[in-house]
């Protein structure tokens, strides 16, 4: 076994013992092996290892690894970094979920933009999360809980799109994190439930035990599957 599959499996049995231990089903809960700045091969590798969902953080680096790997068909591309209106054309062609609308004028762009790319019926959308900024922590993107719901309404406009449900990107300590991910839960439930919002996107390498004890239906795993960068 390499070593990406090891550290894979790794996580996976990290992810079905926290997901029992909260009585949850482990195949609720997506993994997504963040894989910004390591090569396609380290891709092609955890691929190979039955890993389907990856993370990538720039437009640009997207747009090249999903290029060299479209030989691999059912390979699922979820664009996690900050979207700027500019990149949307990008991401729009090369993303299957964009876990990071934080704006109703990018949400705008990239609407028209899925919408050049053939998004635009029930049959086929491309599914967003709204990414929000729970602390309020200025150093980090994301719409604030009290313009959510006008940032929600802006994506349900968009014929291109599909609402999935809400990101965010916690403190480093786990206590914080904790109240990070209690926040999000606390949001989807005001602004929709499950019905609207089923997705939560929250938890890392560090922290996924905690997240997926919250409620996190998606975890975002990078260093833990392919090392520090």
């Amino acid at each position: 076994m390499s070593p990406i599959a090891e550290a894979l499996a790794r996580v996976r049995a990290r992810i079905t013992r926290a997901a029992m231990a909260c009585s949850r089903d482990p195949s609720e809960i997506k993994l997504i092996a963040v894989s910004k700045t390591k090569p396609a091969e380290a891709v092609r590798e955890a691929y190979e290892a039955g890993q389907r969902a990856f993370g990538e953080n720039y437009a640009q680096e997207l747009t090249h690894k999903a290029s060299a790997l479209a030989d691999l068909a059912d390979i699922e591309w979820h664009y996690i970094g900050h979207l700027q209106s500019n990149k949307a054309k990008h991401v729009a062609h090369a993303a299957h979920v964009v876990h990071t609308l934080d704006t109703p004028t990018v949400a705008r762009e990239l609407g028209k933009r899925a919408g050049s790319e053939g998004y635009g019926n029930a049959q086929r959308q491309l599914p967003v999360l709204v990414e929000v900024n729970v602390g309020a922590e200025p150093q980090k993107h994301g719409v604030s809980p009290g313009e959510l719901e006008f940032l929600l309404d802006a994506v349900d406009r968009q014929p291109a799109l599909k609402l999935r449900g809400l990101m965010t990107m916690p403190p480093p300590d786990l206590e914080s994190a904790r109240h990070a991910f209690m926040a999000l839960v606390s949001l989807q439930t005001r602004h929709g439930g499950r019905n609207r919002l089923p997705d939560l996107s929250m938890g890392m390498s560090h922290d996924l035990e905690i997240a997926i004890a919250c409620g996190a239906t998606m975890v975002r795993v990078g260093s833990a599957i392919f090392g520090s960068r």
